[in-house]
């Protein structure tokens, strides 16, 4: 019985303090907007889990797509939803991203999946659709081993997923400037 009174009095001392000087609990809301700002002049934020910057059907991802046997590598430019087939593989992309460059540690990642033919005669097997799904994931450019590809004959990376975010400026590469054009003519 001698421990329940200070646990009474520290509980006490705990309620008080979180009291304002009218001897209300503080409340956790946030301050009515002056008249000025109404709802409709404040900026709005964007919605939880909405996209920012490009809108995904407009990204475009560039893939590297290696052949181990003949040694062989090719870029392969997708937008997501998109697939493309090169010789025996399949490769779709379901969505590409890029940090913004404005946050730390800098990433660029694809969810990818990779299909590889089937068989011995894989120009048999390829009309019947005997494909195995060898890859589903995220690949990342600058984190490559946190995904891989595990396949003898074929690897696949992300090199680069095109986007912008609101307030990127152009990069340089986007074309000749307008100066330019207009000094060639001259």
């Amino acid at each position: 019985m001698r421990c329940a009174a200070p646990i009474s009095v520290l509980l006490a001392l705990t309620l008080l303090a979180g009291c304002n000087e009218k001897g209300a609990p503080d409340a956790e809301q946030e301050a009515p907007a002056p008249p000025s700002l109404t709802a409709s002049a404040r900026p709005q934020q964007p919605a939880q889990g909405a996209e920012q910057g490009t809108p995904l059907k407009d990204r475009v991802a560039t893939l590297g797509l290696l052949n181990k046997r003949n040694n062989l590598s090719q870029d392969i430019e997708l937008k997501p939803g998109e697939s493309k087939r090169v010789g025996d593989v399949i490769v779709r992309l379901a969505s590409c991203e890029r940090t913004p460059p404005w946050e730390e540690p800098e990433e660029t990642g694809a969810f990818v999946q990779v299909l590889v033919a089937q068989g011995r005669n894989n120009a048999d097997t390829n009309a019947n659709g005997n494909w195995e799904k060898i890859f589903s994931g995220w690949l990342f450019k600058n984190s490559p081993s946190v995904n891989v590809v595990e396949h003898p004959i074929y690897d696949v990376w992300v090199k680069n997923c095109a986007m912008r975010f609101p307030g990127e400026e152009a990069a340089p590469s986007d074309g000749p400037s307008p100066d330019a054009s207009d000094n060639s003519a001259a």
